[in-house]
């Protein structure tokens, strides 16, 4: 089977540009550009057309990007895009040229910031909740008091009630932290969260020069909140929660990044 060529991310130059033997698949291969009228994609040789989603190969691929965004403006394409030939890859190029370059302008200077929140205690999370929420006490007095034959229906109320307030608990404080940080960044994106003790899981779109900024809100939240939970701040990144190129070769082509 013929190598194909595997692709990166897209960016905004013509030139010539090597990237070293950090191509995905084991072998060492070259990752370079090819060109096309002022874009560029960054590319390698590939030994397979399909890759499996494991963590070697995912490192690889996020490794590359975060490489070329040192010294550009990275559109990245989606995991394991695969074209035959350059001559497919100018041809990519010259259908979406126009898209290409708006999105390296709304791109432009800017990196991706990502905070989680986590709670460092959940027994006093719940006690809070117990002792500020008077129809939870009341609840629980209920089945305290209450006939033992009842107490199974109402136990399964009680939790419902004590999901729901956790979940406003939650929504409260990751707006407290969003609206810190919501008028330095130009676009967020909150991603799931995971398990009880995870308040926020969000990425921010930030100019480069606003980020010592970014960074001192993140350090005085902690400030205020280190008691009760846990910041953990990642970043600079490629902004792979705002631009997710994807190709489908020979048909239609689009960018799933959300409007």
């Amino acid at each position: 089977m013929e190598d194909g060529n595997y692709i990166y991310c897209i960016i905004g130059t013509n030139e010539a540009r090597n990237f070293g033997p950090v191509g995905i698949g084991g072998r060492g291969d070259i990752v370079s550009t090819i060109g096309y009228e002022g874009v560029s994609c960054v590319a390698s040789n590939s030994p397979a057309s399909d890759y499996a989603v494991s963590r070697e190969n995912m490192l690889t691929h996020q490794k590359v990007i975060e490489g070329v965004m040192k010294a550009h403006t990275v559109l990245p394409v989606r995991f394991s895009t695969v074209a035959k030939s350059p001559e497919d890859i100018r041809g990519l190029l010259r259908k979406r040229r126009s898209e290409f370059i708006g999105l390296l302008r709304d791109m432009d200077n800017k990196i991706e910031l990502g905070l989680k929140a986590i709670w460092k205690d959940m027994g006093a999370v719940f006690k809070n909740i117990a002792e500020q929420r008077d129809e939870i006490k009341r609840f629980k007095e209920r089945i305290k008091s209450g006939p033992k034959n009842k107490a199974y229906h109402d136990r399964i109320t009680l939790g419902k009630m004590v999901e729901a307030a956790l979940k406003e608990k939650k929504e409260a404080e990751a707006e407290f932290i969003l609206s810190s940080l919501r008028d330095i960044s130009f676009d967020i994106r909150e991603n799931k969260t995971h398990g009880d003790n995870m308040i926020l899981n969000a990425a921010f779109l930030v100019d480069r020069v606003n980020t010592k900024e970014f960074d001192d809100r993140v350090e005085e939240l902690n400030g205020k909140r280190s008691r009760d939970m846990t910041l953990k701040y990642v970043g600079p990144v490629p902004p792979f929660n705002f631009v997710n190129i994807v190709v489908e070769w020979g048909n239609t082509v689009n960018n799933d990044r959300e409007p």
